[in-house]
C-alpha cells in the first residue's frame, strides 16, 4: 500500500470517528460499548427468540437500566452513566413499528435475556473468561428475574443487580462472597464470615432459629441446617460486589474497607486488591473525570430494533489472483456448501463478482426449497478473469445495490466478502461501508489478500477468516459454516460435526469416525470434496451397520463435490467414513458433516471458538478459547483441540483445557483455554477447534458458570427472621447428561507481527500459578497447584520459588523478602500436572514476626505464594496467595469473632463477679468466726 493510500485510510477513519462523536447512533458495532463524555454509548440488549412475548418485559428492561444508570453514577463518584441503549427484539415477536436493525445481532449483544435456568434458579450472571481487570463476554438475565417482583427481596432492586453484573462485564472484577467457603479463620485465629466489608453484621441461624456460632461450626466444618443471616438494616456502605441487595450498600469496597483475608474470587483473581482499585485502573477511568456540580446525568435513551427479512449477498473475487492454488475451485465448493446447507430457509440471497469492477450475477432470490438453492448455485462464477486488478470497493457497492432492491436500504443485510487480491483504494469506500447498515464478513485467501481487508469487519461488527493456500485445508468451508443468521436460535441453525482434510497418496485411504449424538440428527448431510478428475471411492457405515456408497451420493462433477442427505433423523452413534483415492496421483480429500437439532425444546451441544484479541506482536502470546456447552450448561471433561494454520508453514495443534490453570481462569466453566505462541511467520493465522466427548463420562456441569449476583435467602429484621421465597430451578434428566458427541467450529483469524526471521532467544516465561491451595496436615502444610510450563503453560519448568509469611500484606507487597521455603527436593513436572508439596513451617512457631511498621504480631496463620523459574532464569508472576492455620495446641481453640464474643464475655464477667462475691462472703464469715473464738478464749483466760 502506498503512503497516499495509508494516509487516505487514516483520514477516512478520522471522519468515521468524527461522525460517531456527532451522533452516537452511528457507533460501529465492531467497536462495542464506548465511553464518551462520561456516558456509555452502544450498549446492546438482545432477547432470545425462544423467550415468549410479554408486554411488561421491555418496560422492565428500560426501568432496570435507568435505575442502574443513576446508581452507577453515584457508585463511581460521578464518573459514568448509561446514555444510549438498543434493545434487539426477536423476529419471533410481532412487529410493532420497531426500527429496522442495521448491524445489530444476537451474538454481538452485551446483555442477553434468555429463558434457560440453572441449578441456582434464574441467577443473573456474567460469563467471565479472562483475568482480573479484563472484560467479560455477556451478561445474562432470565425473563423470570425481569418480571417476578418477588425476587427483588432476595436480589435487591434490578438496577443495583445490573450494576453488580456490569462491574463483572466491563471492569473484570469478581464476586466477594463464596458459597463454597462461607467462613474462614483470620490472622488472629478468629472465625469470620466471608464478606466485604467486614462491617456488615448478622447472626447464625439453625433449623430452630438463632443459635450460637459454636453450634454451627464444629471442627471447622459448617453444619447442615445452619446459615448466616444478615441484618436488613446496616451501617456499612460497601460492597456492591458482595451484597448489592442491602439498602445501605451504595459503593464498591476500596482499600480502606476491603477484606483482604476473605477467601473469595476477587481476592484470588485480583491479588487481594479491592474492587474499587481494579475499577479505578480501568481504561474508562483513565480517560474520564468526575462530572462537576451536583446535577444528575440525563436518563438513558432507548431504541427498539427488530430484524426484518434476512438478506445475504456473496461478494466474490474473480480476478486472476483466484487462479492461484485452486482458490476458485475451493471457493466454488464452499459457496455451494453454504447455499445448499447453511443459509436458512426464507433468506433472500444475491451474488456479486468483481475484478477491477463489480458485476451483479444474481439479484435477490428467496430460498423456499432445494430448487431455489440449486438455482443460486448455478449463478456462482465458473471462471477467473484475466485481470489481476481487484476493486473490492466496486464489489461491495454492487452488493449494497443488490441488498437495497428489497427495501430501499441495505440495513440488516449481510455481505460475505471473499478475496485474495489487493485494493489500493480500499479507503475510498470505508464511509460507504460504515453508513450502509450492512454487516460484512471477510474471508482472506492466501498471503496476497489486502492487509486492510479486516477493517470492513471491524467497522461493521462482522467476522473475519483466513484461508491458507494449502490443498488439504478445509478452512474455506469451515468459514462459511460459521456464518449464521445471527438470530441466536441454535435450534434452527446448522451445526458442524466434522471437518477433515488430508493429502491422500494414490491407492491409499482417508478413514475416520464422527459421532451423531441424540441432540442432533435432523437434516444431516455428508459432504466430500476432491481436487482433480472423478470422485474417490466412498464407503459410509452408520451405527446399525448399513452402508452407503459413492452412487448414493449426489455428485457435482464440475465443482468436484459429493453430498449425501440422511433422510429423517440420523441414527445416533458412531458413523465411519472411508475415502479411497483410486487415482494415480496425490489427492486432497476433505469431509464435512453437518446436522440440525433433533428436538424442538432441547438445545444441542455447541462450541464457539475465539481469540482474546485480533492481533498481537511477538513475543506476546495469543489466548485461544473454546466455549463448549449445551444450552447454557458447561460441558465438562471434553477433549478440545485447536488447529492453527499460518500463511505458510505447517499447522499447529494445541489441546485446550478447562482446569482453572494457565490461560484458563475458572475451572469447569465450559470455557477451554490455552496460550499460543508458536509463531512461525508474520501475517494471518486461521483457527479451528475440534471437540470430542466420550459417552462414558458425565457431560454437564451442575450449575451455570460465571459470576452471579447473590440471592439472599432472608434477613434479620427487628430481631425477627424473615426468609424469602425460594428461586425457580429446572432439573435435568439423566438422558441429557449422557452420550458422546463431535463438534467443529472455526474461530476466525488473527494476525501476528514482529516475528523474528531466524532463531530467537527464549523470551517466554512460565505462566502464573492461579490455583495454589493449602491443606493443613497435622504439623505440616501441604500445597497443591497445577504445574506451569517452561514457556507459559507448555513444557516443563526448571524450579519453584516458594515463600511464606505471617503477614498477608507483606507477602503480597514484598514477596522477595518473605521467608524462603526449602524446595531443593521439588522438581517441576510437565505443564498441566497436579503438584503436591509438603513442608513444616517451624520457623513460625519460634516467636512473633516483625511487621513492616515495626510492630510485633502473634499469628496462627501462614500465607504462602509461589513463583516458577525456567531454565533461562525467566520468572513467572507471583501466584495467588494461599493461607492455612498453623498447628494449635490441644488446649487452645479458634477465637470467636467479635459479634459472638459479646455474650460470652458478659457471661464470663458475671461468673467471675459471682466467684469474687462468694469469696468475699466466705472470707468475711471465717474472719467473724475467728474473732468470736478469740474473744471466748480471752474471757476464759481472765477467769
Amino acid at each position: 500500500m502506498t503512503h497516499r493510500d495509508k494516509t487516505g485510510t487514516v483520514c477516512s477513519l478520522k471522519i468515521v470517528t468524527l461522525l460517531v462523536a456527532l451522533s452516537p447512533e452511528l457507533l460501529p458495532l465492531g467497536a462495542g460499548v464506548q465511553l464518551r463524555d462520561n456516558g456509555y454509548d452502544g450498549l446492546l440488549v438482545a432477547i432470545n427468540p425462544q423467550v415468549s412475548e410479554d408486554q411488561n418485559l421491555i418496560p422492565n428492561i428500560k426501568e432496570m437500566i435507568t435505575e442502574a444508570s443513576f446508581y452507577l453514577f453515584n457508585a463511581t463518584k460521578r464518573r459514568v452513566f448509561f446514555r444510549n441503549i438498543k434493545i434487539l427484539i426477536p423476529a419471533t415477536w410481532k412487529a410493532n413499528h420497531y426500527s429496522q436493525v442495521k448491524q445489530e445481532s444476537y451474538e454481538k449483544a452485551n446483555v442477553i435475556v434468555t429463558d434457560w435456568y440453572g441449578a441456582h434458579g434464574g441467577d443473573p450472571y456474567t460469563l467471565q473468561y479472562r483475568g482480573c481487570g479484563k472484560e467479560g463476554k455477556h451478561i445474562y438475565f432470565t425473563p423470570d428475574f425481569l418480571l417476578n417482583d418477588d425476587l427483588t427481596a432476595g436480589y435487591g432492586s434490578r438496577g443495583k443487580v445490573f450494576v453488580h453484573e456490569w462491574a463483572h462485564l466491563r471492569w473484570g472484577v469478581f464476586d466477594e462472597y463464596n458459597n463454597e467457603k462461607p467462613f474462614y479463620i483470620n490472622g488472629q485465629n478468629q472465625i469470620k464470615v466471608t464478606r466485604c466489608s467486614s462491617d456488615i453484621v448478622g447472626m447464625f441461624v439453625c433449623e430452630k432459629g438463632p443459635c450460637p456460632q459454636e453450634n454451627c461450626i464444629i471442627s471447622k466444618l459448617f453444619q447442615e441446617g445452619c446459615m448466616f443471616i444478615y441484618n436488613s438494616t446496616q451501617n456499612a456502605t460497601s460492597s456492591i460486589m458482595f451484597m448489592q441487595s442491602l439498602s445501605s450498600v451504595v459503593e464498591f469496597c476500596n482499600s480502606s474497607t476491603h477484606n483482604l483475608e476473605a477467601p473469595n474470587l476477587q481476592n484470588q483473581m485480583c491479588n487481594l486488591r479491592s474492587t474499587w482499585d481494579v475499577i479505578s485502573d480501568s481504561i474508562d477511568f483513565n480517560h474520564s473525570f468526575p462530572m462537576n456540580g451536583t446535577a444528575l446525568p440525563p436518563p438513558p435513551t432507548f431504541s427498539l430494533v427488530q430484524a426484518g427479512d434476512k438478506v445475504v449477498c456473496l461478494v466474490l473475487d474473480v480476478s486472476s489472483k483466484m487462479a492461484e492454488a485452486d482458490r476458485l475451485l475451493r471457493l466454488q465448493q464452499a459457496a455451494e456448501f453454504y447455499l445448499m446447507q447453511i443459509v436458512e430457509i426464507h433468506t433472500f440471497v444475491g451474488i456479486v463478482s468483481f475484478n477491477s469492477k463489480g458485476e451483479i450475477r444474481a439479484q435477490l432470490h428467496q430460498i423456499n426449497n432445494d430448487d431455489d438453492r440449486k438455482l443460486l448455485v448455478s449463478y456462482l462464477p465458473a471462471t477467473v478473469s484475466a485481470e489481476a486488478e481487484t476493486s473490492i470497493c466496486s464489489g461491495l457497492k454492487r452488493g449494497f445495490e443488490v441488498a437495497e432492491k428489497l427495501n430501499g436500504k441495505a440495513y440488516g443485510s449481510v455481505m460475505i466478502l471473499v478475496t485474495g487480491g489487493i485494493d489500493e483504494h480500499i479507503s475510498d469506500c470505508l464511509l460507504t461501508v460504515f453508513s450502509s447498515g450492512s454487516t460484512i464478513h471477510t474471508i482472506a485467501l492466501g498471503s496476497s489478500a489486502d492487509k486492510n481487508l479486516e477493517e470492513f469487519s471491524h467497522l461493521t461488527g462482522g467476522l473475519k477468516f483466513f484461508v491458507p493456500d494449502k490443498s488439504n485445508s478445509n478452512s474455506m468451508i469451515d468459514a462459511f459454516s460459521r456464518i449464521s443468521s445471527g438470530t441466536g436460535d441454535v435450534l434452527q441453525q446448522r451445526i458442524q460435526l466434522e471437518s477433515m482434510g488430508e493429502n491422500v497418496e494414490p491407492h491409499h485411504q482417508l478413514k475416520n469416525t464422527v459421532t451423531v449424538d441424540r441432540s442432533v440428527g435432523n437434516d444431516t448431510a455428508f459432504l466430500v470434496t476432491w481436487q482433480t478428475s472423478g470422485p474417490p471411492e466412498i464407503v459410509l457405515l452408520d451405527p446399525s451397520g448399513r452402508e452407503y456408497y459413492t452412487h448414493d451420493f449426489v455428485i457435482n462433477q464440475a465443482l468436484r463435490t459429493a453430498r449425501l442427505w440422511i433422510p429423517g433423523t440420523a441414527k445416533p452413534g458412531l458413523w465411519t467414513y472411508t475415502l479411497n483415492n483410486t487415482h494415480h496421483s496425490l489427492q486432497a480429500l476433505k469431509v464435512t458433516v453437518t446436522s440440525r437439532a433433533s428436538r424442538p425444546a432441547q438445545p444441542p451441544a455447541t462450541v464457539e471458538a475465539f481469540v482474546e484479541k485480533d492481533s498481537t506482536s511477538f513475543p506476546h502470546p495469543v489466548m485461544i478459547y473454546a466455549n463448549v456447552r449445551k444450552g447454557f450448561y458447561p460441558i465438562l471433561n471434553a477433549t478440545v483441540t485447536a488447529t492453527i494454520e499460518p500463511e505458510t508453514k505447517d499447522p499447529v495443534t494445541l489441546k485446550l483445557f478447562d482446569d482453572g490453570a494457565g490461560a484458563d481462569v475458572i475451572k469447569n466453566d465450559g470455557i477451554y483455554s490455552r496460550y499460543f505462541f508458536s509463531f512461525a511467520v508474520n501475517g494471518r493465522y486461521s483457527l479451528k477447534v475440534h471437540v470430542n466427548h466420550s459417552p462414558s463420562i458425565s457431560t454437564l456441569g451442575h450449575s451455570l458458570p460465571g459470576s452471579h449476583a447473590m440471592y439472599v435467602p432472608g434477613y434479620i429484621t427487628n430481631g425477627n427472621i424473615q426468609m424469602h421465597a425460594s428461586r425457580k430451578s429446572l432439573g435435568r434428566s439423566e438422558e441429557e447428561q449422557k452420550g458422546g458427541f463431535s463438534r467443529v467450529s472455526s474461530g476466525g483469524s488473527f494476525s501476528v507481527l514482529a516475528v523474528p526471521a531466524g532463531p530467537h532467544p527464549d523470551v517466554f516465561p512460565p505462566c502464573k500459578v492461579i490455583d495454589l491451595e493449602t491443606v493443613k496436615v497435622e504439623e505440616e502444610v501441604t500445597l497443591s497447584w497445577t504445574a506451569p510450563g517452561e514457556d507459559f503453560d507448555q513444557g516443563q519448568a526448571n524450579s519453584y520459588e516458594i515463600r511464606m509469611s505471617k503477614s498477608l500484606q507483606s507477602i503480597r507487597d514484598d514477596f522477595n523478602n518473605a521467608i524462603l521455603v526449602n524446595t531443593s527436593k521439588l522438581n517441576p513436572q510437565q505443564a498441566g500436572t497436579k503438584e503436591i508439596f509438603t513442608f513444616s513451617p517451624k520457623l513460625f512457631t519460634n516467636g512473633p514476626e516483625h511487621q513492616p511498621d515495626g510492630e510485633m504480631q502473634e499469628s496462627h496463620r501462614v500465607y504462602v505464594a509461589i513463583r516458577t523459574i525456567d531454565k533461562n532464569s525467566l520468572k513467572s508472576a507471583v501466584s495467588n496467595i494461599a493461607q492455612a492455620s498453623l498447628f494449635i495446641p490441644p488446649n487452645s481453640a479458634p477465637v470467636l469473632a467479635r459479634e459472638y464474643l459479646i455474650l460470652n464475655g458478659v457471661l464470663t464477667a458475671m461468673g467471675l463477679i459471682g466467684i469474687i462475691c462468694l469469696t468475699i462472703v466466705v472470707t468475711h464469715y471465717i474472719l467473724n468466726r475467728k474473732k468470736r473464738a478469740d474473744r471466748k478464749e480471752n474471757e476464759t483466760k481472765l477467769l
